[in-house]
């Protein structure tokens, strides 16, 4: 006999839409349960999906039925309704960034170890396959000694995207910034997973093109603990919006992604085999036409198989009884590094990490 599907409730309808797709699609789950704060959003996806809603958290941890709970509230309440899932004996999957600050980073890690649940966060960028092999072949050392690591995230949303009612992106509080928390925080982390950790930060931020709290546009410098000196920009107002572009650099050869990978130049015995492997990792890794928005205009426009497998990871864990894929202990870099860029440009200085 089968085993049953495991039953989750997502909390936050506007991104945790997505969710809801991607659990109602996934092998292993049962989407059971959602909760929002607007009733028209309940409704909408108790229409779509059959499953039942509510406007109060507190049904949803009451809730015998549920066995995981996928947090989708705003990124400065993350680490409340996660560790309240966590102590009702839910396992949680919570949208990125884990939370805004470290110490509510930490204040999650313990709340896991302390109920024995497990706790995945969303950074589906981790398992798109070209970054995979990416890191693979970092870790393998065919690039040699990494020199570079850039990204750059310029997006566009209109003013529209920060005036919703009840909108908290584009606030310290709730977002934890702006493009660089909430649009850029997936570059960060991917750059952090493939290439290591960083261990110094010089930013600058602004708001250029909106009317927001916190910023539409930021620059840093990174040092990477490997010594390779890394930038990243992030922007929420280059009109109309460019895929993000990730470069890699080291000493043996370079590779680059843009809505796809781009480049894979690697050295190799002749320049016909060097030819020949970027040839074979463009087939495999190089960009997909099949869609005409992307994230970089669009927010909703995200492919949801990076979800969706989250999901299914989340379940092969409670049943295998292992560590999610991606933990909070992994993920909790990434908010180090969003943080020291803002704390640097307000200070004016380098910031060393982990002091």
């Amino acid at each position: 006999m089968s085993e049953r599907p495991l039953r989750f409730a997502v909390v936050g309808l506007g991104m945790g839409q997505t969710h809801c797709h991607d659990i109602h699609d996934a092998n292993g789950a049962e989407l059971v349960a959602v909760c929002d704060l607007v009733p028209e959003r309940v409704q909408k996806m108790v229409e779509r999906y059959g499953c039942r809603g509510t406007t109060r958290f507190e049904e949803i941890l009451a809730a015998p039925d549920i066995d995981v709970v996928n947090i989708a509230t705003p990124s400065g309440m993350h680490a409340e309704h996660t560790i309240a899932a966590l102590r009702a004996g839910k396992h949680v999957i919570c949208e990125k960034p884990p939370d805004v600050t470290v110490a509510q980073v930490d204040a999650m890690i313990a709340a896991q170890r302390e109920t024995g649940r497990k706790l995945e966060i969303i950074f589906q960028t981790r398992f798109e396959p070209v970054y995979r092999r990416i890191r693979q072949t970092i870790a393998d050392g065919r690039l040699g000694k990494l020199i570079g690591i850039h990204g750059s995230v310029h997006w566009w949303r209109g003013q529209s995207y920060y005036e919703c009612p009840g909108m908290w992106k584009g606030t310290w509080a709730l977002d934890g910034g702006g493009s660089l928390a909430n649009q850029g925080v997936h570059t960060i982390d991917i750059l952090q997973w493939m290439c290591g950790p960083v261990v110094e930060v010089y930013g600058k931020y602004g708001v250029y093109a909106h009317e927001i709290e916190a910023e539409d546009k930021t620059a840093a410098v990174l040092t990477f603990a490997n010594g390779a000196i890394g930038t990243l920009t992030t922007t929420t107002a280059c009109y109309p919006g460019i895929d993000t572009e990730i470069l890699i650099h080291g000493e043996n050869g370079c590779i680059r992604t843009q809505g796809g990978l781009q480049m894979w130049r690697i050295r190799a015995e002749t320049p016909e085999a060097e030819a020949e492997e970027e040839r074979q990792m463009l087939a495999l890794y190089g960009p997909s036409d099949k869609r005409d928005a992307g994230v970089s205009s669009d927010p909703f426009a995200l492919a949801t198989r990076g979800h969706r497998a989250q999901v299914e990871d989340m379940v092969c864990a409670i049943r295998e009884d292992r560590d999610p894929a991606i933990t909070a202990e992994s993920a909790r870099h990434t908010v180090e590094i969003l943080n020291a860029v803002y704390e640097s440009a307000r200070l004016g200085r380098p910031v060393k990490l982990g002091q």
